[in-house]
């Protein structure tokens, strides 16, 4: 059966599993899943992932959906002697890395999100932007680049001086925040240098090229 992922290379959620597969070298097949069709609220995807949100993940018989918990699954089934994500063998480390999964997942990406979602989703549809949200979200976001900015400093990377799933988590949001609010990474020096860093990783540039891809075929 192999390993399936049912989503599309413009979804940050889908790349952030996307970016995770090819940092471990796994072979798999992008499953297209068409939201516009509303193929998402068909009952052979909602099997998948009961939410109707992509991505779903196939390994064999097992079946998940949350795209940080499937980056999770894939570095400790893959983690090898070359790429270890979540540095689980060193409990110092590996303590350094969940608590900054944590800080994107709960001070990252609710600011980032919601500007994603107001410049590019919103649009898309036809719909109006709302400037004042955007607007309180930047200023919210700035905060929490502050503490990057602060602690990369010190690091190369948010964790130490190692590339982890931590970063990866942010390669997706970022790709599309500095596309339309740029300052907020270029500004901060040790936040613009973390994200070329990163951007420019084999597995994570091919996957941001196919999300460009994708969003301007879109249009």
């Amino acid at each position: 059966m192999g390993v399936k992922l049912y989503g599309f290379p413009a979804s940050t959620c889908t790349a952030r599993v996307k970016a995770s597969l090819e940092e471990y070298g796994v072979e798999y097949e992008l499953v297209p899943i068409n939201l516009a069709t509303g193929e998402h609220k068909q009952p052979a995807y909602i099997s998948c992932n009961p939410f109707a949100l992509v991505p779903a993940f196939q390994d064999g018989d097992l079946t998940l959906f949350e795209s940080r918990a499937i980056t999770r699954y894939i570095a400790r089934k893959y983690k090898n002697g070359v790429t270890d994500l979540l540095k689980e063998s060193d409990a110092a480390a590996g303590a350094l890395v969940d608590v900054w999964l944590e800080v994107e997942s709960h001070q990252f990406n609710p600011a980032v999100s919601t500007i994603f979602y107001q410049t590019f989703v919103i649009p898309f549809f036809g719909g109006t932007p709302d400037q004042a949200l955007i607007a309180e979200n930047v200023e919210k976001l700035g905060k929490v680049l502050d503490v990057y900015e602060d602690r990369l400093s010190k690091n190369k990377y948010l964790a130490g001086d190692f590339f982890s799933l931590a970063d990866l988590h942010h390669l997706t949001y970022t790709f599309y925040l500095v596309k339309t609010h740029a300052s907020l990474v270029n500004s901060r020096p040790h936040v613009k240098a973390w994200w070329e860093d990163i951007s420019s990783r084999p597995a994570c540039k091919k996957v941001i090229d196919e999300m460009a891809a994708d969003a301007h075929a879109s249009k």
